[in-house]
C-alpha cells in the first residue's frame, strides 16, 4: 500500500506544480529525445545500407588484379631505391583470363553459384533527331544480370550464341527507351542504334536492341531524368573484340546460400595467386561485400554512439535540475515532513516518498522525451531519404535510464528529508 500512496503523492506534487515540473523535466526531455532521435536515424541508415548491399549481393566476392606494393631495388652500383609498382597499368599478360575462371569454378563447384564479369567501353551519347540518351557501354557475361538483380522489362537476355559469337546486339534501359522511343518497348526491340565513342579516339558501333531492362536509381541524382546516363549492355565477347583484349581486371563471384564469404574469399585469393606467383608487378586481391557492409555499419554505429554519449550529457544536466528542485520541494515541505515523523513515519518511508517523486518526475520527462525523439528521428530519417527505424530496446533503455537518473539524483534530497529531526522540522517557518 505504501508504494501506491507514494505514487499518488508523487503525481499530486507533479500536478500542483505543473510549470515548475515541466521546466525541471526539460533537461530529461531533451536528453532522452536526442538519444532516441540519434538511435532512430542511425538504425535507419544501417538498415538502408544493409538492404542496398543485400540487393547488390552482400555475399558476393570481388576478385581483381592489384599492383604489388613498392619494394626496394638496386641500380647496379649498390644504391637502393624504391619502385612504385602501383603506378603501372595491367598489360594483357597481367589480366585474368577465362581459363583462370574456369579452373576456379571447377575447383569450388559447391561454393560458387555464378561468376559475373563486365568491362566498360566508355561513355557516349546516342542521338536521333531531337531525341538523345546518355549511355555507358558495358560488356557483360551470362552471370552478370542475375548477380546484379537486373530485371528485364521487355525482350530477352542474350542467348549463348550471342555470347560465343560476339554478335552486335544490346540490352538498353527503360529510361533509354523513354528518351529515344517515347517509352514504346515494342518499337525499341529490333531497332538498330548508332553509338559514337569519342573518349579515347573516335569509334563507331551499331547494335540491335534485343531487350529492355528496368533502370533502378542509385540514389540522389543531380541532373534531370532524361540526362541521367544508363548502361547499354552488350555481350562481353563483343566488348573484348572491340577493345582488342583477352582478359579482365576483375570479376565477381556469386556464392551459394550458406557460404561464409569472408572465409571463401581467402580461399579464392590463395587459389588465384598461383597464376601470379612469377608476376613481379601484379597480384590478386579479394574482398567480400559482407565485410564492407560490416565495416560501414560498424562505422555508423561508432559515430551514433559517440553522438549519443554527447547527447546524454544533457541528462546529467537534467538530473542536477531534478536534484535542485527536490531540495527546494523538501525545504517547502519541512513542516509536513516533521508532522509525518511525529505521527510515526519511519526514515525509510520518508526517503521512499521523495525518491518516488524524483522517479516520477524523470519518468514522465522520459516518456515525453521518447515521443519527441521518435518524431524527431522520423523527420531526420525522412529528410535523409530513409525509413524511420526506432527500436523497442532503445525505448526501454531510455525509460530505465530516466528512472535511474531519478533514483541517483533524488536519493540525496530524499535522504536529507529522512534524517530531519521532527522537532526542528515542526518549528521550521
Amino acid at each position: 500500500m505504501l508504494f501506491f500512496e507514494n505514487l499518488i503523492l508523487a503525481f499530486t506534487a507533479l500536478w500542483v506544480n505543473k510549470m515548475r515540473s515541466l521546466l525541471t523535466m526539460l533537461g530529461i526531455i531533451i536528453g532522452i529525445g536526442a538519444v532516441i532521435a540519434i538511435v532512430t536515424v542511425g538504425n535507419s541508415l544501417m538498415n538502408s545500407i544493409s538492404s542496398e548491399m543485400s540487393d547488390m549481393g552482400a555475399n558476393n566476392i570481388v576478385v581483381g588484379v592489384q599492383a604489388r606494393e613498392s619494394e626496394e631495388e638496386s641500380d647496379g652500383s649498390g644504391m637502393r631505391f624504391e619502385t612504385l609498382r602501383g603506378a603501372k597499368i595491367p598489360m594483357e599478360k597481367d589480366l585474368i583470363t577465362d581459363e583462370y575462371i574456369r579452373e576456379l569454378t571447377a575447383e569450388y563447384p559447391d561454393e560458387i553459384k555464378a561468376v559475373s564479369i563486365d568491362t566498360s567501353l566508355g561513355d557516349a551519347r546516342v542521338e536521333s533527331g531531337r531525341n538523345y540518351a546518355n549511355i555507358s557501354l558495358r560488356g557483360i557475361n551470362s552471370g552478370y544480370m542475375g548477380a546484379n538483380n537486373i530485371k528485364m522489362q521487355a525482350g530477352s537476355e542474350f542467348g549463348s550464341k550471342a555470347y560465343s559469337d560476339g554478335k552486335g546486339v544490346c540490352i538498353v534501359s527503360d529510361r533509354f527507351v523513354s528518351n529515344m522511343f517515347d517509352g514504346d518497348n515494342d518499337k525499341a526491340i529490333g531497332h538498330k542504334i548508332e553509338i559514337e565513342m569519342t573518349g579515347r579516339g573516335y569509334k563507331y558501333y551499331v547494335f540491335t536492341i534485343v531487350g529492355v531492362y528496368e533502370y533502378v536509381s542509385q540514389g540522389f541524382e543531380m541532373q534531370a531524368a532524361r540526362d541521367v546516363s544508363t548502361e547499354v549492355y552488350i555481350p562481353i565477347s563483343t566488348a573484348l573484340n572491340k577493345n582488342h583484349l583477352k582478359g579482365y581486371t576483375n570479376f565477381t563471384i556469386v556464392t551459394k546460400q550458406g557460404i561464409d564469404s569472408d572465409a571463401f574469399a581467402l580461399k579464392v585469393k590463395e587459389f588465384m595467386e598461383r597464376y601470379y606467383h612469377n608476376n613481379r608487378d601484379f597480384t590478386i586481391s579479394t574482398f567480400s561485400l559482407a565485410s564492407m557492409v560490416s565495416a560501414m555499419t560498424s562505422m555508423v554505429g561508432t559515430v551514433s554512439t559517440a553522438i549519443t554519449v554527447i547527447a546524454a550529457i544533457s541528462l546529467i544536466v537534467g538530473g542536477i535540475g531534478v536534484m535542485n528542485i527536490m531540495l527546494v520541494s523538501i525545504s517547502e515541505r519541512t513542516r509536513e515532513i516533521g508532522t509525518r515523523k511525529a505521527l510515526g513515519a519511519t526514515n525509510g518511508s520518508i526517503r521512499a516518498q521523495f525518491i518516488m517523486e524524483a522517479i516520477v518526475l524523470c519518468l514522465v520527462g522520459g516518456v515525453l522525451g521518447i515521443g519527441v525523439g521518435i518524431i524527431g528521428g522520423a523527420i531526420g530519417a525522412k529528410a535523409l531519404g530513409y525509413e524511420a527505424s526506432p527500436t523497442a530496446s532503445s525505448i526501454v533503455a531510455a525509460l530505465l535510464f530516466s528512472m535511474a537518473v531519478g533514483v541517483f539524483f533524488g536519493y540525496y534530497p530524499a535522504n536529507k528529508a529522512a534524517k530531519m529531526n521532527p522537532i526542528d522540522a515542526l518549528r521550521y517557518e
